[in-house]
């Protein structure tokens, strides 16, 4: 009895050996291109998603894994969640979604991807958008008073001069 748990011992050392041998492959960094990585997009309305979508291409030799897709703000999701694996020489399109319901003006945002990318495991695409917001929105008196009066922040707790969120007279 005591040699087949000696031998059962022995096989399940040399798996264990083997297991941890095959997860210590180093993974190779590899070349990325990002088809039009700086990008002007035309005026939307404010509220209005923006589709981005974004053509990359494995151009190493090595599988492409992005492990992360990071944007700069909130307001950009990515459509598909989980890690992207890219085949040497394949395209993959990166399709996100902006919501502009929260800005107006010019905005630009800076989206990262984070994986076994050459030089650095980080590469960038960035965008900008101005958005406008309806013409036929009207401002009432309370959010006019709020422009022309500098001291109006102040009495709503706004600006939080002392760090308590409240003001003193």
């Amino acid at each position: 009895m005591s040699t087949r748990f000696h031998i059962l011992g022995r096989c399940c050392l040399v798996l264990a050996a083997a297991a941890a041998l095959s997860c210590s492959r180093k993974v190779d960094f590899t070349e990325l291109e990002i088809k039009d990585p700086v990008r002007h997009y035309y005026p939307i309305l404010q509220g209005q998603e923006l589709t981005i979508i974004v053509p990359i291409e494995n151009k190493g030799d090595v599988p492409l894994t992005i492990k992360d897709v990071q944007p700069t703000c909130g307001c950009i999701r990515q459509m598909e969640s989980g890690e992207i694996f890219v085949p040497p020489g394949k395209p993959y399109t990166l399709i996100l979604s902006y919501d502009s319901t929260k800005n107006v003006g010019k905005v630009e945002h800076t989206v990262r991807l984070w994986g076994n990318i050459s030089p650095g495991g980080m590469a960038e695409f960035k965008f900008d958008v101005n958005v406008v917001p309806d013409a036929s929105y009207h401002h009432d008196y309370e959010e006019l008073y709020a422009e022309r009066n500098p001291l109006k922040s102040y009495i709503d707790g706004v600006v939080n001069d002392t760090g308590l969120g409240y003001y003193i007279r």
